[in-house]
């Protein structure tokens, strides 16, 4: 590659990194319908236009999220699909969701690029808006189960399984490993319905965890953290 391009590529690389584009908020959940919006903002030096696209998915026990074309129960109205968005401009989406069957989710996802189109240099940036439909009725604690929880010292990690045996979609609003001297805290993540999430988290103190904690919106679970072998 000519000196001269690398020099371009390099600069097109920091201006992505430095002014970035978001969506606001990447989550949003509802009770049955959703009538909401997300915030579309371009925070580069350029002009660039965004074409959004209601997506379905479904999340691996890793948590990897497997995208697919929008199930047909599920209904989507967005205020626009597409929209130009100038230097430092924020564009607001309004829509509104709802479901033969519930619960449901969905992604809308926006695509950036730039209007300026460059030689061998064509950026795109995807970017999600996440939405949960929760069912009427919540799930039971008797639903929800935390298999395996233990000790690997050899990794300095806790390993274990989180089961949802219902048919409702749950959050786990947070995950706390408590020892003797010390807890630590991790973001949450939500549960599909039947899903089941498998968890490595780390421990760095010196003495091992006693106790694992999932926090949900109606109740809490725990379990001791049993050493491995």
């Amino acid at each position: 590659m000519p000196r001269r391009r690398l020099i371009h590529f390099a600069w097109f690389l920091v201006a992505y990194s430095v002014f970035a584009q978001t969506v606001q908020p990447v989550i949003s959940e509802y009770a049955v319908k959703a009538d909401g919006k997300f915030a579309l903002t371009n925070g580069t030096l350029t002009p660039m236009v965004v074409v959004m696209e209601p997506k379905s998915f479904s999340i691996t026990p890793d948590g990897q999220g497997v995208f697919r074309p929008l199930d047909r129960n599920i209904h989507v109205e967005l205020s626009a699909m597409s929209a130009r968005l100038e230097p430092g401009q924020t564009y607001y989406v309004f829509y509104k969701a709802h479901a033969d069957e519930l619960p449901a989710w969905f992604t809308v996802y926006s695509t950036f690029s730039s209007l300026q189109h460059h030689s061998g240099l064509d950026v795109r940036i995807m970017l999600p808006h996440t939405v949960y439909l929760y069912q009427k009725k919540p799930l039971n604690k008797e639903e929800i189960n935390i298999r395996g929880a233990t000790w690997q010292s050899a990794t300095k990690t806790i390993v274990c399984d989180v089961e949802n045996h219902g048919t409702g979609l749950v959050r786990v609003q947070e995950v706390r490993i408590t020892g003797p001297h010390a807890s630590e805290s991790s973001a949450g993540f939500p549960l599909l319905p039947l899903g089941r999430r498998h968890l490595e988290l780390s421990w760095d103190e010196k003495q091992p965890p006693d106790m694992l904690q999932l926090r949900f919106e109606h109740f809490n679970l725990q379990v001791a953290v049993v050493p491995n072998g």
